[in-house]
C-alpha cells in the first residue's frame, strides 16, 4: 500500500471517530453534527498547516526536541516575524490555540468553554482572510462555540474531540494535489451534502460530471482568468475546474442561498490552496440579487462559468421582484409564470440559464448541467434561450449524459458548452448508451469508466463524429432542425444494400406473393365468420 492509499485511510477513519463521539453525546444524524465535524476537521488541518509552515520557515524550531517549546520560547516580535513568512492560505495560530496546548488542558475546569473561545479567538484572528461574506455584508466567521450543541456532559464531548485529534497528523501530506483532497473532501461531507436540506436542496455533482465540464472547456493554457459559480454548492466543479487551469492561474467567485453549502466550499477552497478566493465565496440569492459587481454597479463579468443549478424551485416569493428594467437584458427570454398549483416545479434553471449567458465575457465559456428536456424543447422559454444561443454563435456543443448519472435524481440530464468565441462548428453526443449501472443505496447510479470519459472528452475537444455517438453539426444545420440540440435528429440513417442475382429476386418475390395470398385468405375466412356472428346477435330484455 502506498504511503497516500495509507494516509487516506487514516484520514476516513479519524473523520469515522469524529462522528462516533458524535453519536455518544446525541448528535448521530443530528442536523448540527455537521457543522461539529466540519469545524473540528478544519481546526485540525489548520492547526497542522500552521505547524508545518513553522518548521519549514525555522530550521531549529523543526530540529528541536520539543518543538513547541522552541516555539513558545519566541518572543512576540520573533512570532510576527514567523507570520508574516507564511503562506496567505495559513491560518495564525496562537501557541496556547495549538491542539497540543488544549491537549495539556483538558482537565482544567470548563474545558468546553476553552476549547469553544479558542476556536472564536483563531476565527476573530483570522477574519479578513477566512471570512464568506453574505450578500448584505455580514462576515460568517470560520468558527463558532460548537459544545453549544451538546445537553450534558460538554466538557467530556469536547474532551473526547480532542483526543481525537492530538495522535494524528496532516503534516505530510501539504504537497499533495487535488484528487487527494476530492477523495478526503468528497468522504467528510458524504452525510451531510444531499437532498434532504428541504426547499433549498443541495446536490452533490458527481466527479466524472465535473471532470468532463474541466476538461471541455479548458483546452490549453490560460492565466490570470476569473471562474464563477452562481449556484456553488459545495463546490465541486469549481474545484475541478481551477485544478484543470492551475489554482494559482485563477480567481474564484461564487454565490449560493445556503451558508452551508457556503461554508463547505469555504473548506473546499483551503484544502485545494484557494485561500485568496475565500473573500469572493457569498452567501445570497444570485437570481434576485447577483453580489458580484463592478465599481460602476454592472455585474461582472467571467471567463469561465460552471453551474448545475437547482431545476426545479419554488421563486413565486420573488418573482414579481425580477420584472424591473435592470433585468430586461439579463433574463432576455423571460421569466417562467407562476403557476396556480405546484409551485415546487417552477424551472428556476431557466433563469440561471439566461444569468450565465448575461455574465460571459467576451471571450468567456460556459458549462452547465441542464434537464435533457431542455434541448429539445418546442416553444416557451427553453426554445427562446436555444434560438439565442445559435444566432449568437455562441453554442459549442451539448453531451447528453447517461440517465441516473445522478443518484439523487430521476431526470436526465445533458451539459450545455458554451463559447463565445466559436464561430465553428457544434458538437453534439449523445452519452446515454455509456455507463454501468450499480445500486447507491434504495437508488440507481451509472457509473462511468476512465476510457468512457476520455471517449466523451476527446469527441467533443477534436470534433469527431463517431457512428451513433458523435456528430458535428452546423448553426445552420440546428436551425434547420427547428434548433433541437439532440444529436439522435442528426445522426444519418444507414441502409444497407445486399448484392443478389435474378433467381434468388424471383424466389424472393414469389415467397412474398405467396405469403400475402395466405394472409388474404385467412382474412377472408375471418371477415365471413365475423359477419355470421353478428347476424346471431339478438335483442334480450
Amino acid at each position: 500500500m502506498t504511503q497516500n492509499a495509507q494516509f487516506e485511510i487514516q484520514t476516513k477513519n479519524l473523520i469515522d471517530e469524529l462522528k462516533s463521539v458524535c453519536a455518544n453525546y446525541g448528535l448521530g444524524n443530528d442536523g448540527n453534527e455537521f457543522k461539529i465535524i466540519t469545524q473540528v476537521f478544519l481546526y485540525k488541518f489548520l492547526n497542522d498547516k500552521f505547524v508545518h509552515e513553522v518548521k519549514q520557515i525555522d530550521a531549529s524550531i523543526a530540529a528541536a526536541e520539543d518543538w513547541e517549546k522552541a516555539f513558545r520560547a519566541l518572543s512576540t516580535d520573533e512570532r510576527e516575524m514567523l507570520s508574516l513568512q507564511m503562506s496567505e492560505s495559513t491560518a495564525t495560530i496562537h501557541p496556547d490555540q495549538l491542539i497540543s496546548s488544549l491537549f495539556d488542558r483538558q482537565n482544567e475546569p470548563k474545558f468546553a468553554d476553552i476549547l469553544d473561545n479558542t476556536l472564536i479567538d483563531i476565527a476573530k484572528n483570522n477574519s479578513d482572510i477566512f471570512s464568506v461574506i453574505t450578500d448584505g455584508g455580514e462576515k460568517i466567521v470560520l468558527f463558532e462555540n460548537i459544545s453549544k450543541y451538546v445537553t450534558e456532559k460538554r466538557d467530556d464531548f469536547c474532551r473526547a474531540i480532542i483526543n481525537k485529534l492530538v495522535n494524528f497528523s496532516f503534516e505530510n501530506i501539504f504537497n499533495e494535489k487535488f484528487d487527494f483532497y476530492a477523495t478526503i473532501f468528497e468522504y467528510l461531507i458524504s452525510d451531510y451534502n444531499s437532498n434532504s436540506g428541504g426547499k433549498y436542496a443541495e446536490y452533490f455533482t458527481p466527479h466524472a460530471v465535473a471532470k468532463i465540464m474541466a476538461r471541455c472547456l479548458v483546452q490549453g493554457e490560460v492565466s490570470n482568468v476569473t471562474c464563477n459559480d452562481p449556484s456553488a454548492g459545495s463546490g465541486t466543479l469549481l474545484m475541478n475546474l481551477a485544478h484543470q487551469i492551475g489554482e494559482d492561474k485563477c480567481t474564484i467567485y461564487s454565490q449560493d442561498i445556503s451558508q452551508k453549502s457556503s461554508n463547505l466550499l469555504r473548506l473546499n477552497l483551503i484544502l485545494n490552496n484557494l485561500v485568496h478566493s475565500i473573500p469572493n465565496v457569498v452567501k445570497g440569492n444570485t437570481i434576485l440579487d447577483p453580489y458580484h459587481r463592478e465599481k460602476n454597479g454592472r455585474l461582472m463579468r467571467f471567463d469561465y462559468i460552471v453551474s448545475n443549478p437547482p431545476f426545479k424551485l419554488d421563486f413565486s416569493d420573488f418573482s414579481a421582484d425580477l420584472d424591473t428594467k435592470e433585468n430586461h437584458e439579463r433574463f432576455f427570454a423571460g421569466i417562467p409564470n407562476v403557476p396556480k398549483a405546484k409551485k415546487e416545479g417552477m424551472a428556476i434553471y431557466l433563469l440561471f440559464l439566461q444569468h450565465i449567458m448575461y455574465s460571459l465575457t467576451e471571450k468567456g465559456k460556459a458549462a452547465i448541467v441542464v434537464p435533457t428536456g431542455f434541448i429539445t424543447a418546442q416553444s416557451g422559454i427553453d426554445k427562446k434561450i436555444r434560438e439565442r444561443m445559435v444566432e449568437s454563435k455562441m453554442l459549442a456543443g451539448v453531451v447528453s449524459m447517461p440517465s441516473n448519472i445522478f443518484a439523487t435524481t430521476g431526470t436526465n440530464v445533458s451539459i450545455l458548452f458554451l463559447d463565445k468565441q466559436n464561430k465553428g462548428d457544434v458538437v453534439l453526443i449523445d452519452a446515454s448508451n455509456l455507463g454501468t449501472t450499480v445500486k447507491d443505496g434504495k437508488n440507481q447510479k451509472t457509473l462511468l469508466s476512465l476510457e468512457e470519459e476520455d471517449k466523451i472528452i476527446d469527441a467533443f475537444n477534436t470534433k469527431t463524429a463517431i457512428l451513433d455517438f458523435s456528430v458535428i453539426v452546423s448553426y445552420d444545420d440546428i436551425k434547420a432542425k427547428n434548433y433541437s440540440l439532440s444529436a439522435g435528429q442528426y445522426f444519418e440513417v444507414k441502409i444497407e444494400y445486399t448484392d443478389i442475382t435474378a433467381d434468388e429476386f424471383t424466389t424472393k418475390m414469389n415467397t412474398f406473393e405467396s405469403n400475402l395470398e395466405g394472409l388474404f385468405a385467412e382474412s377472408k375466412t375471418l371477415e365471413i365468420e365475423i359477419q355470421a356472428n353478428l347476424k346471431g346477435l339478438k335483442y334480450e330484455r
